[in-house]
């Protein structure tokens, strides 16, 4: 009977959670006027744990900046503020847009799935891979030649490295009849082939790969990914401390919170990985106040855990410190930019990534994608030997490649003045150096 008390009175405060979202409906106000450089977008909601990071992913997804924001949840009702901008540093001017963002954020549907199939998106029409394992120079290369072998083609993916291990997400289809993978037999080996390679001579560190058709949001997956590995535990050799986010936790006995604030350079996606990892880690945000006008992005948050305790213990607030920390490390790219747009051809991305590697440049990060028949590149490159990028160097590569397909988006001066470590250095430093080739057309990392 205790059983069957526990189970109604369940199910009763969630038809009255479901009732009270119904009376009180998503509402989404954006403003255009008030502010001069940003638009301002408020959602008010009735409260629910995952809700903010549900909106923030909208936003980060819509390749938003989110110069300004203000969190408020205290108590049943949920109300945020952002000031938002395109990649340009312009004002949301699309009406196309902004009718989106309207259906996206006010939808009750949106705020109605539990927490834990926020982003989840499945498909029949490809196969989901999701690797982790030891990092090392070539890993990339040869898990694409794996899957060339096996005749895998790549549709997208993303691959990301912290603290020695390398995770990655990738959406593949049979290159015969371009539809997801369903032979039981063929997927037993494309798993057992590619976890041989992750765990190459390293048979002391964990390498997992899990084949699926369904798949979290992908850049959530690799943060919860990369967390349940641990990759946020580090040796005490004190090494690049000065270049680490800093963050802090102290906790407000007055109002029962622990604020975390954190001061790290700014750059995109950064509020989505905080509270991404914020929320994966079972902490709910009450209050927040984000500050990212500047080159340095100031963010600070009243947090508890959802047992309803704020941080109580040392050794949890250092664990809430280094998962953080490692959270904004993650994404993390060094180089110099160059773009690369062009009529899509097969081993059009052998050829530019040849180019580079003949002129000692590796690259540490790449997206790529291919819509509509034209190749939409992006690299970030930087010498081989760890120097600032030759302009001379990247002017030979232009007129090689063609000077209006290949453009440079940053400047090569800039990169004598390193700043954090590229994380990706590793995976993609010996992945055009392998005699084993992939056909990358159509991947596409972000």
């Amino acid at each position: 009977m205790e059983t069957c008390s526990t189970s109604f009175s369940g199910n009763m405060e969630d038809e009255y959670e479901k009732f009270i979202r119904r009376m009180n409906p998503p509402r989404v106000v954006i403003d255009n006027e008030s502010c001069k450089n940003a638009t301002v977008i408020q959602v008010d909601s009735a409260n629910k744990h995952g809700i903010l990071l549900e909106v923030v992913q909208v936003l980060t997804d819509l390749n938003f900046i989110v110069t300004k924001a203000y969190i408020s949840s205290d108590g049943g009702w949920f109300m945020d503020v952002f000031n938002v901008t395109d990649q340009e540093g312009n004002k949301i001017t699309d009406e196309v847009v902004l009718d989106y963002i309207q259906k996206a954020l006010g939808s009750e549907t949106s705020f109605t799935t539990s927490m834990r199939s926020v982003g989840l998106t499945s498909s029949n029409d490809h196969t989901v891979i999701e690797l982790i394992g030891s990092d090392r120079p070539g890993l990339l290369s040869e898990l694409c030649a794996v899957l060339t072998h096996l005749k895998c083609n790549v549709l997208n993916g993303e691959v990301w490295t912290h603290n020695t291990r390398a995770a990655s997400v990738m959406q593949v289809t049979d290159e015969e009849s371009g539809l997801s993978i369903t032979d039981p037999e063929k997927l037993s080996i494309i798993k057992k082939m590619l976890c041989n390679v992750l765990k190459g001579s390293n048979k002391s560190k964990e390498a997992k790969t899990v084949v699926s058709h369904g798949v979290t949001h992908t850049e959530r997956r690799l943060h919860q990914m990369m967390f349940a590995d641990r990759d946020y535990e580090r040796s005490d050799d004190g090494s690049n401390e000065n270049q680490r986010p800093d963050v802090n936790v102290v906790n407000w006995y007055d109002k029962d919170y622990s604020v975390v604030t954190i001061r790290s350079k700014d750059r995109p996606k950064l509020l989505f990985d905080t509270i991404c990892t914020l929320t994966d880690m079972d902490y709910v945000v009450f209050h927040g106040n984000i500050d990212a006008e500047g080159p340095e992005a100031y963010q600070e948050y009243c947090i508890r855990h959802t047992d309803g305790f704020p941080v109580n213990s040392d050794a949890e607030r250092q664990r809430v410190i280094q998962c953080l920390e490692a959270a904004i490390e993650r994404r993390v790219s060094e180089g110099l930019k160059l773009e690369l747009c062009t009529t899509d051809r097969v081993g059009l991305l052998s050829d530019v990534t040849r180019i580079f590697r003949e002129n000692s440049l590796t690259v540490t990060r790449a997206e790529v994608a291919t819509r509509a028949g034209k190749a939409m590149n992006t690299f970030y490159v930087r010498d081989a030997s760890g120097y600032p990028v030759d302009p001379k160097i990247i002017d030979s590569i232009r007129k090689d490649i063609g000077q209006t397909i290949l453009k440079v988006k940053g400047n090569p001066q800039d990169l004598s003045q390193s700043s954090q470590e590229s994380p990706n250095r590793f995976l993609f430093g010996g992945l055009f150096k392998s005699k084993s080739f992939c056909n990358f057309g159509l991947v596409r990392y972000s």
